[in-house]
């Protein structure tokens, strides 16, 4: 005889489209990072507690381990905005809670380089002598030098 396992699932969780790497490049693409923090160098991750109710919308969300400098406050609004998918179980919508960890990394400086080139000093021009009024045409040279 053949026994007939079933698959026992206890709980749905909420899920995120595109699953983690689709969480990830959601925050990628959302995050900014805090003018204040980018001043004081500041880096390091924000941990963040939150639930998801039964249509998917992020509620109740608040930081269990920050870094300040304005990281925290953009931490929340990044997961604010998360939607996720819809839940059920046994036809019940669910609230499920959820942690997650953002991580505040500073640019990488871009060195700045300079293009420059030396040229030796042009020799001055003899002076031209001074055109009498009336006598016949004038020119005039200019040389502009950056």
């Amino acid at each position: 005889m053949s026994e007939f396992k079933r698959e026992k699932k206890f709980i749905n969780l909420p899920k995120y489209p595109g699953g983690k790497p689709g969480f990830q490049e959601f925050i990628r693409k959302n995050l900014q990072y805090p003018p204040e923090a980018l001043q004081n160098k500041i880096e390091g991750a924000v941990h963040v507690a939150y639930r998801v109710d039964g249509l998917g919308n992020v509620i109740e969300a608040e930081v269990t381990h920050g870094l300040g400098y304005g990281c925290d406050e953009e931490a929340l609004r990044v997961i604010r905005l998360l939607k996720y998918d819809k839940a059920k179980n046994r036809g019940l919508r669910v609230t499920a809670s959820m942690k997650t960890r953002i991580n505040f990394k500073l640019p990488e400086a871009v060195p700045v380089q300079f293009e420059y080139e030396v040229k030796p000093k042009p020799k001055p021009r003899p002076a031209t002598p001074p055109v009498k009024p009336g006598t016949g045409s004038q020119s005039f040279n200019y040389t502009i030098e950056f």
